[in-house]
């Protein structure tokens, strides 16, 4: 075999290990730069959910929120009824004692009698109200919220309990009655 055969052989396979080492890193720049590519997608789509999430937490803590408001003015205008209430009835025992045809232990009688046959009486018909942790029985911090409502008249009791999540939703509403025996 000639030199110039085996120099040429040589250089043909050199040539040809270059060629191949360039197709193989032009292949591995373009995988490279795919998955660049997937990874900015994912990437983005993580961001678009996390705001999402930031959004939806927002939207749940500000009905949250406005739960516990509602729930604030609800007792503080249960509150100020019974006071209303109470007044009322002061002012009818009042009238009473200054009216010499009427007994004021009577008047007071009928009176609680007649609120508490229509349930409008806190004191006479017993309502009673609280926001408590389902779990400890005491405000806590938990954004859920318990209410707890009964009412005694002279037919019977009746009690009502329904329980707010995190974001507002009524997750339970029961409502018991128990007539009155006769005793």
């Amino acid at each position: 075999m000639d030199t110039g055969v085996i120099i040429a052989i040589v250089a043909g396979a050199l040539i040809l290990l270059a060629l191949l080492w360039l197709v193989t890193r032009a292949g591995r720049t373009r995988r490279h730069e795919k998955l660049r590519t997937e990874a900015r997608e994912i990437r983005r789509e993580a961001e678009l959910g996390r705001a999402q999430a930031d959004k939806t937490q927002a939207e749940a803590e500000a009905q949250s929120a406005e739960a516990r408001r509602q729930d604030a003015l609800a007792r503080e205008r249960a509150a100020s009824a019974e006071e209303q209430h109470d007044e009322a009835r002061e002012r009818h025992l009042e009238a009473a004692k200054k009216d010499p045809d009427a007994d004021p232990r009577e008047a007071a009688a009928e009176w609680d009698r007649q609120h508490a046959e229509t349930g409008a009486t806190a004191g006479a018909a017993g309502t009673e109200t609280g926001t408590t942790d389902p779990t400890t029985g005491a405000a806590d911090g938990d954004e859920s919220v318990e209410h707890h409502e009964r009412t005694r008249t002279p037919e019977g009791e009746r009690e009502r309990r329904f329980e707010r999540d995190e974001s507002g939703e009524v997750v339970r509403d029961e409502e018991y009655e128990e007539p009155r025996s006769n005793r």
